[in-house]
């Protein structure tokens, strides 16, 4: 059974001794403590630590306490408690616990110029590596041989053939989705048979490749980050450039490049799975005959359409790829960082590419493409 640190007071002409028994251990003195900080004695002289048993240093610190609040003497120490109450006497230290709180504008200051400057690091590093990733391409250029092939082909797959379930069903349920809402709002004009138009336009031109590309940012982007981050953990990274092997032209290139090579194919994949989806809704819904709805989206949608879409599919590509990588070729210190890093990936990949995208817009209106 666990033995507990008491304490009792004797008063004698005026003045109070506290008398100390049992040991004082972090273990024992659980009661001990709140009620020494609850006795409001002025007339406490002493405390006797004749009884008391083994001292470690949170007990010496307790007695101590107790002590110069009521500016007693300390007896009866053994030889062990006089050591811990020396150490815990010269360790004392009036400094703040918590440092003094800047005021409110010179915070909001402080912080404001933090992160303009993480800004400005942080663009400055980004055009590093896309230097790096520059002179990688080039160095491949004048000797091909040292282009990795196999590890193009791998990236392809987990990049493209695998993503092709989870793009294809999101693509038909958006499709889906876009004819069943359109309909209905175009049916109070009378227009229901515009809907082929909308699910057309919107797929080839917008959502299809927007979609596709937040799908592969969360996908394959964050795979990228994850990747490249747990090797610079592990110190893979470390290990290629000492053998002499370039991580940009093994690591980063072959997943740019595939990147951009499937970016298009699976954009165009999701454009057909999209117009099937809209279709199903229009024999259903609509009494659109399938082939009926397939054949007029020939029809009503501009072949530019088509190209807008594809033009920006393998820049949306280097944007996801990109953001990965570069995300995961900055982790550093412990494998929090890794999932900090992916998150940022993937943030920053899918803010990029709604910006391209809305630029482009803008860009193909100018042009005549609208």
């Amino acid at each position: 059974m666990r033995e507990w640190a008491q304490h009792s007071v004797d008063e004698a002409g005026g003045r109070a001794t506290v008398t100390i028994t049992g040991p004082l251990t972090v273990a024992s003195v659980g009661k001990l403590d709140p009620a020494l900080r609850e006795m409001d004695d002025e007339s406490v002289q002493f405390v006797d630590l004749s009884g008391a048993g083994r001292v470690d240093t949170v007990g010496a610190w307790i007695v101590y306490r107790f002590a110069r609040d009521h500016h007693a003497e300390i007896i009866g120490g053994s030889e062990q408690a006089e050591v811990l109450l020396d150490a815990v006497e010269r360790a004392e230290s009036s400094a703040r616990i918590k440092p003094e709180r800047p005021r409110t504008v010179k915070r909001v200051v402080e912080h404001v110029g933090e992160l303009v400057v993480q800004f400005v690091m942080g663009v400055r590093r980004n055009i590093g590596f896309l230097g790096m990733v520059m002179m990688a391409m080039g160095n491949l250029l004048m000797h091909p041989r040292r282009f990795r092939m196999k590890a193009l082909v791998r990236q392809m797959e987990l990049v493209g053939v695998s993503s092709l379930p989870i793009i294809g069903l999101m693509s038909f349920l958006i499709g889906i989705v876009i004819a069943q809402q359109g309909a209905v709002q175009l049916q109070q004009f009378g227009a229901e048979t515009l809907t082929i138009n909308l699910v057309g336009r919107i797929t080839l031109r917008e959502l299809g490749v927007l979609m596709t590309a937040i799908m592969v940012a969360g996908r394959s982007g964050s795979a990228f980050a994850a990747q490249l981050g747990t090797m610079n953990l592990t110190e893979e990274i470390d290990a290629m450039r000492t053998i002499g092997v370039s991580p940009a032209e093994a690591l980063i290139i072959p997943r740019i490049l595939a990147a951009v090579l499937m970016m298009p194919l699976l954009g165009f994949y999701a454009c057909v799975m999209a117009v099937i989806g809209g279709a199903v809704v229009g024999d259903i819904l609509l009494d659109i005959p399938f082939l009926t709805f397939l054949a007029r989206i020939q029809e009503v949608v501009p072949t530019y359409d088509f190209w807008v879409g594809t033009v920006k599919a393998p820049v949306f590509g280097i944007i996801i790829a990109m953001s990965g990588c570069y995300q995961g070729m900055q982790v550093k210190g412990n494998a929090e960082e890794v999932g900090l890093r992916t998150t940022m990936a993937v943030v920053q990949a899918i803010f990029l590419v709604i910006v391209l995208d809305a630029f482009f817009a803008v860009f193909f209106t100018q042009v005549g493409w609208a």
